[in-house]
């Protein structure tokens, strides 16, 4: 099956140096010292250079930068719109090829970071007709709530779009956008095709899940999906609990998932799990070096019950090289336990320690880094590179880079020893 978004043309191939496999060592630190690279900082020139100059003057050395925000794409795509905020006077301009070449010559290594299901802000839904947004719309999440109202209805009717954006709005505490449904074999393939995309003309070190995942629990009760457990948990059933449930569900398009609500919770959890295996072993197939990591919620539970993102079981099969945990609690006891518990999953050089920079001081992160470094992860990821370099309550200098620096990371080598 070919991926469902058509091909897009029009941006200059990138430079050389920057595509493909290459014979360059992928480089391994003693202690990985990371950021995340939000996409706003890719947008210009000039914004990459300083991003890329200043990291390496701070004493880091991994940049994880978000190449696909909300199924866009801030590189050179094959399957997906250019982003909207590159479009006009740098059209030609490539973020991932020019952060891979200035990094690269400073010793830095590059992760390319994938947001995986989360598709469309609330607030601006994309611009782009090509965007699956507006040419698939039956391949977003439903939110249960909506799912009766929405069942019959056509999915490219304007309304069943502004029912999803509604609902996300007013819940957006917890919801961060609309999703495209994990269930769904054309978002399997088209997302298995970017990362392939992104590894097979790019040099990069490693390609970085994010949203792997559900937003919530009410979620994904679109049509496609039903149907889909439905298919999935028929074969499995007695015959009589068959003919008990069946003829309900004219009436009730929900009723097997309220029926079986086990079965339903698995269902969506392999679903996600699929993908990450898949996505997997296609890395390693093509560049067994390169690093596949995911950025997970830190409290493990939360994940497998409310997220259906079973990030314990993915490290201890053997399809996740290192699980980022977003451990951004401001409490360092919290934090504490929260990176114990994944390095006695997985052992210490499967676990990146994620700490939530933008909201506490630097003292606080030196104090997690530390932490980080007694439990023996393999390394730290701040979030992120472009709150720590703005103006903030915490960050009231915009020094917070320098401060780690002095503070947490003596000057390195080449190989990230001290």
């Amino acid at each position: 099956m070919k991926p469902i978004a058509i091909l897009l043309g029009g941006a200059a191939l990138a430079a050389a140096c920057a595509r493909g496999p290459s014979e360059r060592p992928l480089p391994r630190f003693a202690e990985v010292r990371a950021l995340w690279v939000v996409r706003n900082t890719l947008t210009h020139p000039d914004s990459v250079k300083a991003m890329v100059r200043r990291v390496h003057a701070a004493g880091f050395n991994t940049l994880i930068v978000q190449v696909r925000g909300r199924g866009d794409a801030f590189y050179d795509s094959r399957w997906e719109p250019r982003a909207d905020t590159l479009v006009g006077a740098r059209q030609k301009f490539d973020p991932l090829a020019l952060v891979l070449r200035e990094a690269h010559a400073r010793g830095l290594a590059v992760h390319a970071w994938v947001n995986t299901h989360l598709l469309a802000n609330m607030d601006a839904p994309p611009r782009d007709p090509a965007h699956l947004y507006h040419t698939r719309p039956d391949l977003l999440m439903v939110p249960k709530p909506l799912a009766r109202e929405l069942h019959g209805m056509d999915p490219r009717e304007p309304r069943y779009r502004e029912a999803l954006v509604e609902y996300a709005r007013a819940n957006r505490n917890r919801v961060e956008g609309l999703y495209s449904t994990p269930s769904a074999p054309e978002v399997k393939e088209h997302v298995y095709s970017i990362w392939m995309d992104v590894l097979e003309r790019y040099d990069v070190d490693g390609i970085h899940f994010d949203y792997v995942r559900f937003p919530a629990p009410e979620f994904d009760y679109s049509r496609g999906a039903l149907e889909r457990f439905r298919g999935w948990l028929v074969p499995q059933l007695a015959p009589e609990a068959q003919a008990r449930i069946a003829p309900l569900e004219p009436a009730d398009p929900l009723v097997w998932a309220d029926s079986f609500p086990e079965a339903w919770d698995r269902f969506r959890r392999l679903q996600v799990t699929e993908l990450v295996e898949r996505i997997y072993h296609g890395v390693k197939k093509r560049k067994p070096q390169a690093l596949v990591t995911a950025a997970v919620f830190a409290n493990a539970e939360d994940a497998y019950r409310n997220r259906f993102q079973d990030w314990r079981d993915w490290l201890r099969r053997g399809f996740l090289d290192v699980a980022a945990l977003m451990a951004y609690t401001p409490e360092t006891p919290i934090f504490r336990e929260q990176i114990r518990m994944a390095v006695e999953t997985a052992g210490g050089s499967r676990v990146w320690a994620g700490i939530g920079s933008w909201r506490i001081p630097v003292e606080s992160a030196v104090e997690k880094i530390g932490v980080a470094r007694e439990l023996g992860t393999a390394g730290v990821v701040l979030f992120s590179y472009d709150g720590a370099v703005r103006k903030s309550e915490t960050n009231p200098d915009a020094a917070y880079l320098q401060r780690i620096r002095e503070l947490a990371f003596r000057p390195v080598a080449a190989d990230g020893r001290p």
